[in-house]
């Protein structure tokens, strides 16, 4: 009996006018987008986005090639080679991030003892070849200087939660 039961059910469509059912139900409620470009979402101050690299004020770039970030990175997407200099200070010859392998977990933020790596707000970045995935030091750098004063303001609301 329930085989003829299921049967009857397909052979007049009723999935198929349940399924139309909703769809009219919904078509006719407001609909919420945003026009991205000219819109965008609130983001949190803590969202993760693009990596910097960022300097003292007096200029000196923070890192001190301790390699906490390399060694906690889950996805083993940093690179970091250092040497010494002759004040015995270490610092690093060599900073990469794998945009394409890191999975912005931020953990090489948390790690660094001098607040040198950070995950800035940016979201907005692309790579067009294959092999602009890889950041280096240099333009690590240059997103931490031209972006310095938000990464601190959002270093600054988030200090309550550190």
């Amino acid at each position: 009996m329930n085989t003829v039961v299921r049967y009857l059910k397909s052979l007049l469509l009723l999935e198929l006018f349940q399924g139309l059912g909703v769809t009219l139900r919904h078509f006719f409620q407001p609909k919420f987008t945003i026009r991205y470009p000219e819109e965008k979402t609130p983001k949190s101050n803590r969202f993760r986005g693009l990596h910097a690299l960022r300097r003292y004020p007096n200029g000196e770039e923070r890192c001190i090639a301790c390699k906490l970030c390399e060694a906690v990175c889950p996805a083993l997407a940093i690179t970091i080679e250092s040497t010494q200099r002759d004040d015995g200070s270490r610092r690093t010859t060599r900073y990469d991030i794998d945009l394409f392998k890191c999975i912005y977990c931020g953990f090489c933020e948390e790690s660094c003892p001098v607040d040198s790596i950070v995950l800035t707000d940016l979201l907005e970045f692309h790579m067009e070849e294959r092999d602009e995935q890889t950041v280096n030091k240099q333009q690590l750098l240059a997103i931490g200087d031209r972006y310095e004063a938000e990464i601190a303001a959002n270093r600054e609301q988030d200090a309550a939660y550190r």
